[in-house]
Parts: structure tokens; C-alpha cells; sequence
């Protein structure tokens, strides 16, 4: 998707909002848009979602698009279900496939029980989850995500993270805005602002640069130190779950440690290389593991897992905090 010499303002005689703005989305791109309130940040999303239409300049080869506004509007007359299946079927499912997908990705987001409240009696952070629901449902081309992290409790924003990072990993282009500098910081490819109406690029230092440590993508049940962890650098914990009776995917990058997270399972397969006991059965079901690399390679990883076949679902993502080591007293 293309955008060149685009501008936008509003009324023949209006200041511009944007002008001559030039940005190319590739897909299985992840592209973060900077700025001041007011700047024009949600103008461009806007014309990237093809809500608005540019007053000047030209874009072109839009995919098929899914958008998630600053403001939800909670006061629709449909129920959360009634609402999704609607909107899988613009996005081209079929009733079964859009009913299906609306209870898999509303569960996903912890708001199962919510399927048949009217959206008027939805909580401002429920209300956002079916707002996320509906632009993930249809596996868009491309995703436009204005402020879709606020409103939503912890667990959430984890799986919202990691269905940012499947849509890229399946070739989709995510361009999102979010109030807080750290989210999905050094995953994205490019970094744009806005100011004084114009869109300009943002040199980002990437993850695991020295003298830097990247910011956590948050996620449950990963605040707890890593034994042996490499305190010089940045480390990465990634919670992932396998299809049943799969093997974890073989070569994945930076050699990551492997710890099960099953209940009752042992680990017996490595992650890279070496020995860890006998075969997995394949009738076990499920396996969860939590696999921990070096920040600079955690994005290789999450797309290695994504892109398996078959893929791997990403449970969490988070910073593990650097365990200082310990020194024993004087004369002990």
C-alpha cells in the first residue's frame, strides 16, 4: 500500500491537517505512528482505514482492511455476538465461520460470558475487547489500531500484543498508535511522527543495542527472575503453546532456554540442539513451555513460532528482569 503527496484537511478553506505525507506499507510490516495530541496521528489512521478520504495526493493498493478507533461506539443496537457476526460477514466469513470466530477471539480476550450482553451494557474495557475482536476476525491485510490497548485489563493487552505479532508473522501490515512509548518497542519497522502537519521518520534504536534495554511487552505469569540469567543484557520471556503431540519447532534463533509449563509434563525435548531426554508422546495434548532469549532475538523467535507448521499460540511476552548475582559475607 502506497501513500504519495497525501494531505487532508477539513472545508475548502481549512489549515491542513496532513500534507505531502509519502509512506509505503510492505506486508508483514509493523509500522508505529508518534506525535503530540492533536497532531494528526488519527487523521492518518483514518486514511490508512479508508474512513477518510485524502483532500490531496493518492494511495493506492489498500488490502483488505480492519480498524480499531479511539472511541468504540458502545451504543449499537446489537448484542457483542450479534455485533462480530455482523462484522465477520463484511469481512467476508461466512455466518458459521463469523459466529465461530466471534466467540474464539472473545474468549481469547477473557469476555466469553459477555457473547450475548447488548453493547450497551458492556463495560468501557469489554466494550474494547469486541471493538479488537471485530478487526482481528477476518485476518485483515491490514491492521490499523488507534489506541486499541486502553481500556483493556493486563491479560488483554498480552493477547492483543500477540495477535499483532501473528498478523505479521501471516504477512498482514499493523499500524498502530498507543499512548505508551513501550509498547511493542523494537518490534516495529518502522517508526513515524507527526508534526506541523507533515509525517517524518523516526531513527528507533533497535533491541539489545548496547547501553539499552528494550521495555517490556507485558504479559501474565512472567514477573519472576530466570536463574542463571544473563544480567549484561536484556532477556526475553516468551509463553507459548504448542498444537497437541507437537515437537518444539527445531534451529530456533538465539538458543533460548526451555522450561515446561505443562502441569505434570516433563521437558524431553531440547529447544536447539542437544539432549533432553526421551520423546514426547503424541497423545499428551497441548504443550506450554516458556522459552527465554536474548531481546535482540525474541521478534526471530516470535516469528519462528508463529510460522511453524503448524503455529505455535504466544501466550505472553515479557522482559525478564536481570538477577543480580549474589555474594557471600566476609569470613563465610
Amino acid at each position: 500500500m502506497r501513500l504519495r503527496g497525501v494531505g487532508r484537511r477539513y472545508g475548502l478553506g481549512g489549515p491542513w491537517v496532513l500534507r505531502g505525507v509519502d509512506l509505503e506499507l510492505e506486508p508483514g510490516s509493523l509500522t508505529r505512528v508518534e506525535g503530540a495530541n492533536g497532531s494528526g496521528k488519527s487523521t492518518l489512521l483514518r486514511l490508512l482505514a479508508g474512513i477518510d478520504a485524502p483532500s490531496a495526493g493518492r494511495i493506492s493498493g489498500r488490502p483488505r482492511t480492519a480498524y480499531v478507533p479511539e472511541r468504540f461506539p458502545a451504543e449499537l443496537p446489537f448484542s457483542a455476538r450479534d455485533y462480530l457476526t455482523h462484522l465477520g460477514r463484511i469481512h467476508g466469513l461466512g455466518r458459521a465461520a463469523a459466529e465461530r470466530g466471534a466467540g474464539e477471539w472473545l474468549e481469547r480476550f477473557g469476555a466469553a460470558e459477555h457473547l450475548g450482553t447488548p453493547l450497551a451494557e458492556l463495560s468501557k474495557g469489554t466494550s474494547q475487547k469486541v471493538a479488537v475482536a471485530q478487526a482481528l476476525l477476518g485476518a485483515p491485510g491490514l491492521l490499523v489500531l488507534d489506541e486499541a490497548w486502553t481500556g483493556l485489563d493486563q491479560a488483554a493487552r498480552g493477547e492483543l500484543d500477540a495477535a499483532v505479532a501473528e498478523r505479521v508473522a501471516g504477512g498482514g501490515a499493523v499500524v498502530f498508535v498507543d499512548h505508551d512509548p513501550r509498547r511493542l518497542s523494537g518490534a516495529a519497522d518502522t517508526v513515524c511522527r507527526v508534526a506541523d502537519a507533515r509525517l517524518t521518520p523516526v531513527a528507533e534504536v533497535p533491541a539489545g543495542a548496547p547501553g539499552t534495554r528494550r521495555p517490556p511487552v507485558t504479559g501474565p505469569d512472567d514477573d519472576e527472575g530466570v536463574p542463571g540469567a544473563d544480567a549484561a543484557g536484556a532477556r526475553v520471556a516468551v509463553v507459548a503453546e504448542g498444537p497437541p503431540g507437537a515437537d518444539i519447532p527445531p534451529d530456533l534463533p538465539g538458543d533460548p532456554r526451555c522450561e515446561p509449563r505443562t502441569p505434570g509434563l516433563a521437558d524431553v525435548r531440547p529447544c536447539a540442539g542437544g539432549s533432553a531426554g526421551p520423546p514426547r508422546r503424541a497423545g499428551d495434548g497441548p504443550r506450554t513451555v516458556r522459552l527465554t532469549v536474548g531481546a535482540a532475538h525474541s521478534d526471530a523467535l516470535l516469528r519462528a513460532l508463529l510460522t511453524a507448521h503448524p503455529p505455535w499460540h504466544i501466550h505472553s511476552v515479557a522482559e525478564v528482569p536481570a538477577v543480580a548475582p549474589t555474594t557471600r559475607p566476609e569470613g563465610s
